[in-house]
């Protein structure tokens, strides 16, 4: 299954993403954890100590990887560049068995256009979603402005995540209308730091009769302690009630591909 979790900045995409790929290693799936968020915390997240973190270049960064495969930096390249080695040759192996491959966003003036850096991104990018027998999650980039590039073309499923406010709403609307238009066979909204039953019928009836919560996550204390300390929410405070809500969406996650929602 691949998952692409979104929404706008400082909703939660990174917490959810790192904690529902730990509790499905757990549960024995084998899961790739993708980084495409220029902020690059979803290391952190999973619990990846700080010096291993250090050494990581992301993929859309690496001028020598992106020289070798794609060709001498200039307007000739490869489209279609060698990508089979890159996950196993760059990912690091985090807790839980989970790996981590940090791809980061290519930062150009005209980020949509193709250059070797995105030819790579975009090459490997195909060739993970072809792979089988693993759990993919990708933590995307904030808001909007990516999808209109395709980047969740080719997912299962969008984890559109939301909090009770009125521009978070509107974000995770315009996601949802952007990924089905590209295809994606599957959006699901997530209520994220919702503190009371009044939040959580604001963000209903926003959404609208005819979209439901595949699952809502409590504001939780815990979730800013481990920030603050540095450590992954798992790690923490293992019996938090965001923790339980995030095993709770993992259940559904998993309960609706099997059914093949």
């Amino acid at each position: 299954m691949k998952v692409a979790v979104a929404g706008k900045g400082g909703v939660g995409k990174t917490l959810i993403s790192a904690t529902l790929a730990r509790i499905l290693a757990r549960r024995g799936f084998e899961v790739l954890a993708i980084d495409a968020d220029p902020s690059m915390n979803l290391g952190s997240a999973l619990g990846i100590c700080t010096e291993a973190l250090r050494n990581i270049t992301p993929i859309s960064q690496d001028d020598e990887l992106i020289e070798e495969r794609t060709g001498p930096m200039g307007d000739i390249f490869r489209l279609n560049p060698y990508v089979a080695d890159i996950v196993e040759e760059r990912s690091v192996k985090g807790p839980d068995g989970v790996r981590l491959l940090v791809m980061g966003t290519v930062r150009r003036a005209d980020g949509g256009c193709m250059c070797p850096a995105n030819a790579l991104v975009r090459a490997l990018t195909r060739h993970i979603l072809l792979r089988q027998g693993m759990f993919l999650i990708m933590d995307m980039e904030a808001g909007v402005e990516h999808l209109g590039r395709g980047t969740a073309k080719g997912f299962d499923t969008v984890l559109d995540v939301v909090e009770p406010s009125v521009k978070a709403l509107g974000t995770a609307l315009r996601i949802e209308e952007l990924a089905l238009d590209m295809g994606v066979g599957n959006v699901e909204f997530v209520a994220n730091k919702v503190s009371s039953i009044e939040d959580l019928e604001f963000i209903k009836g926003r959404l609208g009769e005819n979209k439901s919560l595949l699952g809502w996550i409590p504001l939780d204390p815990m979730v800013i302690r481990a920030d603050i300390e540095g450590k992954s929410l798992l790690d923490y405070a293992p019996s938090s009630p965001a923790l339980r809500s995030i095993e709770g969406l993992a259940l559904n996650l998993v309960s609706k591909f099997l059914r093949g929602s």
